[in-house]
């Protein structure tokens, strides 16, 4: 059975039912604060635009967030890879060093 709750959120200026897990509820939450965050930054900063295009800014800024997240993972990912071959490398050559008579 799937915990599955339905809440509301408030974005910008408009109130907005949502189904989610229990236990992403926290995530939705904070993500949702983060937004209107943004939006009231936004707001502050560029006078005179309507509510949607705050909201739009605010969703803009956040992909883009993710997408840095994201491409940070896959670097990480990588450099590690590169490491891991590194180790083998330094590793076969010890090895070679200590055991010169295996060759």
């Amino acid at each position: 059975m799937t915990d599955i709750i339905i809440i509301n959120v408030l974005i910008g200026d408009r109130s907005f039912r949502l189904k989610t897990s229990k236990a992403d509820e926290e995530i939705v939450r904070k993500t949702v604060k983060m937004v209107n965050d943004k939006v009231m930054e936004y707001k502050a900063k560029f006078a005179g635009k309507d509510m949607q295009d705050y909201v739009s800014m605010a969703l803009l800024w956040l992909a883009t967030e993710q997408n840095k997240a994201g491409e940070f993972l896959i670097g990480m990912q990588e450099t590690e890879q590169k490491l891991h071959s590194l180790e083998s490398k330094l590793d076969k050559l010890l090895n070679e060093e200590e055991n010169p008579e295996n060759q």
